[in-house]
């Protein structure tokens, strides 16, 4: 199963979902990888800390070489990297791959990163893409590589005016890239149960016939302690709320692993 983290809003938790459901599938046994597209590289810091800064070679390599025709060119296995955790692997993100992307557009690269997931699909049981927040050439390269999208959503009006726009443009993408792209659903983040507004959001959300996942992520400062000690959830405190809350979520997704909508 390939999925795509996406959502073309700043600060909703792509990385903090991403990272924690690929651990939790790798704390199931199951072979993972880890594909960090943002130049921001949080998911890799988020997992490696600052081993991440002598990584190499990293998906800015990767990307790089796709430029230039080359017969020796390095097999996409020689960018995946092991983590500290059993069965997690990682393809490390750079920040010159926000200088790449107009080169890579303009080449007409857009289908590499499918072609690199086929390659590497057989090696694994679950791959997560966590993507930049805009919708540009990686997100859309992603979009194109993928089974299914899951897209957070943190409550915020502004991310709900948003979310229109991002829904059509996954629709876009399946319509003329990849006929079996789905939105598996939405990742309702920093949810506070007790307040009326992020019900009544939800709520809405369900009522248009948006695919909402019933499992939805607490706001908690223990995060940020998970992203300071580079410590996914299920290896910080297996017992708190917010772990448990990603245990549900994750099973959820083994449950219905793709959603009709889309």
């Amino acid at each position: 199963m390939k999925r795509v983290i996406f959502n073309q809003k700043g600060g909703v938790g792509k990385s903090t979902i991403a990272v924690n459901l690929a651990a939790i599938a790798a704390h199931h046994g199951k072979r993972t990888l880890l594909i960090d597209i943002d130049p921001q590289c949080n998911s890799s810091r988020y997992v490696l800390g600052e081993a991440t800064a002598g990584v190499a070679p990293t998906l800015g390599a990767y990307f790089e070489q796709m430029l230039s025709f080359s017969m020796f060119a390095k097999p996409a296995g020689e960018y995946v990297h092991a983590t500290p955790f059993d069965n997690l692997s990682i393809m490390v993100a750079h920040p010159e791959l926000g200088d790449l992307q107009s080169k890579l557009e303009s080449r007409h690269k857009i289908y590499k990163l499918r072609d690199t997931l086929r390659e590497l699909e057989k090696e694994y049981d679950e791959i997560y893409v966590d993507t930049p927040p805009a919708y540009n050439f990686f997100t859309q390269s992603a979009l194109i590589a993928a089974d299914s999208c899951l897209i957070p959503f943190d409550c915020d009006d502004f991310s709900r005016q948003a979310l229109y726009t991002l829904v059509n443009n996954v629709k876009e993408i399946k319509a003329d890239h990849n006929a079996s792209l789905q939105i598996e659903g939405i990742v309702v983040n920093q949810f506070q149960p007790r307040a009326l507004l992020p019900q009544r959001m939800v709520d809405q959300l369900k009522d248009e016939g948006l695919p909402v996942f019933e499992n939805k992520l607490s706001s908690s400062i223990r995060i940020r302690e998970s992203h300071e000690r580079n410590l996914p959830m299920i290896h910080l405190d297996r017992s708190h709320k917010l772990s448990q809350e990603f245990l549900a979520l994750y099973k959820e997704l083994q449950a219905t692993p793709n959603h009709p909508f889309g």
